[in-house]
């Protein structure tokens, strides 16, 4: 006789973008890590050691993250000039994202405030 799992849903790890601050599942955000030699890679498969951050796949996060210098206050490091270029480089490869609904974590969307002709 096996025993089965039954009863509650399997728990998915969620993580927050360091740029917009919108929390979603840790498998659709890209890992930053800092490396042992205080050097930023980026962490494609999540799972390298070291300490951590996490971008959306918006081009316009890792644009903000670099501008306001999120990924240095993140990592607790200075980029250098390669870490930079190294993350500029991915970011080009990646697609401006559509515009985000205002879904909230319930399912429950959000309505505009509708205003009055006239």
């Amino acid at each position: 006789m096996s025993k089965t799992k039954t009863g509650r849903p399997r728990r998915v790890p969620e993580r927050t973008c360091i740029a917009c601050r919108r929390g979603d599942a840790k498998r659709q955000l890209v890992r930053l890590v800092r490396n042992v030699a205080g050097g930023v890679e980026i962490d494609l498969t999540g799972k390298k050691p070291g300490r951590g951050a996490y971008l959306c796949r918006d081009q316009a996060c890792w644009l903000t993250a670099l501008k306001r210098r999120s990924i240095e206050h993140s990592l607790k490091t200075t980029l250098t000039a390669d870490d930079r270029a190294g993350i500029e480089g991915f970011v080009a490869t990646l697609t401006q994202a559509p515009a985000r609904s205002t879904e909230g974590k319930d399912g429950d969307v959000a309505s505009a405030p509708v205003s009055e002709p006239g």
